[in-house]
């Protein structure tokens, strides 16, 4: 894995990132600048396209309406919602568990991710234990959480901070792991101290990996946000759908849904535009504004 990168929201993976070729038309302008608008056209165009096909199933009969209704009665029921307080009020509910659960495993992440990967002995020594702990669901320790909290916030920050943690802390000893030892040497050299080196030295060097892991704990933070909302019952967008579910609205549980798809783009938007202004000295920042 290398620093200068772009992460696949889902795999995680790390891809090498170079400043792209420019080939150059008409204008000297780049073509993947031309090409620009038509993606977004045909994005567009897609969408248009979903919700057409999405009208037409239930109106002829594919699947029931009463299981799948027509795309304009849930937009309806959606555009309605969004008139109501206590819909924002969820969505703040929501927003609030997600920040407070994301913040500690943030917090608690870096500093564990700095302290282990500095030591090789202590990664050595906890490896094992990481690689057994970090693929239990976090969804299974939903009786765990119950039984310690009940149907509190505490109980979906749990999931939540478990989740997000481990999406943190390995990118952080991948950044950490990727500090460049003949910059580390150098700074020793010239009399830094141990602060001093991990402000100019491990920082800067670590930063890509640890906003790639603030990318993807904050996704997976939402999804556990929601689920335990949905499950747990604890305030939130989660809990409106189990209501709406056990009050057989199936326009709202779809319109819910969407709320809570436009809300996770909304929050991978704001994460990108942070990583991109934290990174803006980076490689392959300057690569994506050249494009």
């Amino acid at each position: 894995m290398t620093a200068e990168s772009d992460t696949d929201t889902d795999t995680g993976t790390v891809e090498t990132a170079r400043p792209p070729a420019h080939p150059s038309g008409a204008g000297g302008r780049p073509r993947a600048a031309r090409r620009g608008p038509n993606r977004a056209l045909l994005g567009t165009i897609g969408v248009v396209g979903f919700l057409l096909l999405w009208e037409a199933v239930p109106r002829i009969g594919v699947v029931p309406a009463r299981f799948l209704p027509p795309a304009s009665e849930v937009l309806a029921t959606l555009g309605e919602r969004l008139a109501l307080p206590e819909f924002w009020t969820a969505v703040g509910d929501t927003l609030v568990t997600w920040g407070i659960g994301l913040g500690g495993a943030f917090a608690a992440a870096a500093l564990l991710g700095f302290v282990v990967g500095s030591v090789p002995v202590l990664r050595a020594f906890t490896s094992s234990t990481v690689e057994f702990l970090r693929p239990i669901p976090s969804v299974a320790l939903i009786p765990l959480a119950i039984l310690l909290y009940g149907t509190d916030m505490a109980s979906t920050l749990l999931l939540v901070v478990y989740a997000a943690f481990w999406q943190i802390y390995i990118q952080v000893l991948y950044g950490v792991a990727d500090i460049d030892p003949i910059a580390d040497q150098t700074a020793r050299s010239y009399g830094l101290g141990r602060l001093a080196r991990l402000r100019y030295v491990a920082w800067p060097s670590a930063l890509p990996y640890i906003l790639t892991g603030l990318r993807l704990g904050a996704a997976v933070a939402l999804i556990l946000t929601i689920t335990g909302e949905l499950i747990i019952g604890t305030p939130g967008l989660g809990q409106q759908i189990a209501v709406a579910k056990q009050s057989n609205a199936t326009e709202l549980v779809y319109a819910l849904i969407i709320a809570t798809g436009a809300l996770g783009v909304a929050v991978n938007v704001g994460v990108r535009a942070l990583e991109r202004r934290a990174l803006r000295w980076h490689a392959s920042v300057r690569g994506e504004e050249n494009v």
